[in-house]
């Protein structure tokens, strides 16, 4: 059916194309069904012969003296002679073999009859090998450019424009593909790359059919809901989706239409009211939903457009307050909080103190502000860098402390600006003053804005003189003097102004300040 998983078949007792079972690479697998017919082909995988199916099973298939052929034409001609469609995953050559991996049991029991039945150029029966096998290394690597444009070309094909509607049914076996690339959707660089495409060409993206692509987990798909913020239909049916708990990688979308139809976490559930909830908890907006054993299943004539589910089942409109959210806004802060008046005058009083001394030529009178038993902790921002290349690292020289607390900033030191908060815990022994008990201090070096409002210029103040106003021809200079050293128009005129409008020797001792690192950073914030 359009929509259906092809059903596993079962083989004869015989061993398909086999001869004595026997293979190369070292691993010889023997058909369970004894001898085949043709010789030099391994034997079938599976119980009863047949294809056990299922995406746990990875197979090598290994052509003896592939490498003579041409990639296309042999992958053509053994295509055109296999009853199953098939994906030639990870195809290289190793010495004069050809080798490539197959996942599923079905399609490479199919595969290795066609052992012995295609006659190359040269004459000779083509033989194909097939051992089971680990998952390939190699499958999560992103894919190649070429690869890249050949799905966004086959993705464009499968794309509605004028529903905004995304095709992507059994996308592996699409024969714009099958030549070229490998595409399945259940290996994370599949689906990485189908997002990419999606996000850069079509990120108004309503309708998303997803079915019959072995999806069994969701994690990759994941990342739709943050880039494709518009869609509302999503058909998953036919996939392998064991757990309704997979759905919850998807909760950020605002579906309104959602297809789980032969996913076996349907199976999970005893009636339709469980079902419909459980689904209705991951997305509150959804009015047609498919997928419960005892709901109308997809007609398999139905067409994706403009609905992705055409029987389903609808869903009372949901209960709740849809209302528009506005974007949290912080509140204003508020002022400080002092509990009384005279607890305010003496903290103001204490710190207006103790900076007054901080900033004079002499801090040891601060002594007497501390409690012989006070601590102090200095905290910098952590980084891993080496703290001699570190533009705190000046911090760090005398640290005590078991687990350094290190600087995040990367680069060279900006110059002298830091930024720092202080905290004191204090004690009031009772004579109407205040003792600290404990310092804490964080530094970091400070942002450009911070450097740009700490250094801002004052207005100036009213005055009677006259102000001196620039000519036309110093105007000219300013501005061309302000582009070629990069500083701003007020340290410019400055450079300038120190140089009595001299153009070149200003020119001079700006390149030999510079080159000093004399020049401040808040010089060149504009």
């Amino acid at each position: 059916t359009p929509y259906g998983r092809p059903q596993n078949r079962r083989d004869s007792r015989r061993g398909g194309g086999g001869g004595e079972g026997g293979g190369e690479d070292g691993n010889h697998n023997r058909g369970r069904g004894g001898r085949g017919g043709g010789g030099g082909g391994g034997g079938s995988i599976g119980g009863d012969g047949g294809g056990g199916g299922g995406r746990k099973n990875w197979f090598k298939i290994t052509i003896p003296h592939g490498k003579k052929y041409e990639k296309q034409w042999l992958l053509s001609a053994l295509q055109s002679q296999c009853t199953m469609p098939f994906h030639a995953i990870q195809y290289h050559t190793d010495g004069n073999r050809v080798v490539f991996y197959i996942d599923d049991s079905t399609t490479a029991n199919a595969l290795v009859k066609v052992s012995r039945k295609i006659t190359g150029k040269d004459g000779y029966k083509v033989a194909i090998l097939m051992n089971t096998c680990p998952p390939p290394s190699l499958i999560h690597q992103d894919l190649k450019p070429e690869d890249l444009e050949h799905l966004k070309q086959c993705m464009s094909k499968r794309f509605d424009g004028a529903h905004q509607a995304l095709d992507l049914n059994n996308i592996r076996v699409d024969p714009d593909l099958v030549p070229h690339i490998d595409v399945a959707l259940n290996r994370k660089n599949s689906m990485q790359a189908v997002i990419k495409i999606i996000e850069e060409n079509i990120p108004e993206l309503v309708c998303l059919n997803l079915s019959n692509n072995r999806l069994y987990k969701l994690d990759d798909l994941a990342e739709i809901v943050n880039k494709v913020r518009n869609l509302k239909i999503l058909n998953l049916s036919f996939n392998e989706l064991k757990s309704e708990r997979e759905l919850d990688k998807l909760k950020g979308l605002k579906l309104v239409e959602l297809s789980l139809e032969k996913n076996p976490l349907c199976d999970h559930f005893k009636d339709q009211a469980d079902y419909i909830s459980a689904i209705r908890e991951r997305f509150p907006r959804l009015l047609k939903l498919v997928g419960h054993t005892h709901i109308s299943a997809l007609s398999e004539c139905a067409l994706m457009l403009p609905l992705l589910v055409a029987d389903g089942h609808d869903l009372p409109p949901p209960i709740g307050f849809d209302l528009e959210v506005a974007p949290p806004v912080l509140p204003p802060c508020k002022p400080s909080y002092f509990c009384s008046k005279e607890i305010k005058t003496l903290i103001q009083c204490f710190l207006q103190q103790y900076y007054t001394i901080y900033d004079s030529a002499d801090r040891q009178p601060l002594l007497d502000a501390y409690h012989d038993g006070a601590s102090f902790s200095l905290t910098i921002p952590f980084t891993t860098q080496n703290p001699s290349k570190c533009s705190l690292g000046e911090y760090q020289k005398d640290s005590r402390n078991m687990k350094r607390v290190r600087d995040s900033m990367d680069g060279k030191s900006r110059d002298s600006y830091r930024s720092f908060s202080r905290v004191f815990i204090t004690v009031a022994p009772g004579n109407g003053t205040l003792c600290i008990v404990n310092d804490e201090l964080f530094i970091r070096n400070a942002t450009t804005e911070e450097i740009r409002r700490a250094f801002v210029a004052l207005a100036p103040t009213p005055s009677s003189s006259p102000v001196p106003t620039l000519s036309a021809i110093q105007q000219e200079m300013l501005s061309a003097f302000s582009q070629k050293s990069g500083m701003n128009l007020e340290w410019s005129q400055k450079c300038l102004q120190d140089n009595d409008w001299d153009f070149n020797r200003a020119a001079q001792i700006f390149t030999d300040l510079k080159a000093q690192g004399k020049i401040p950073d808040v010089a060149f914030v504009k």
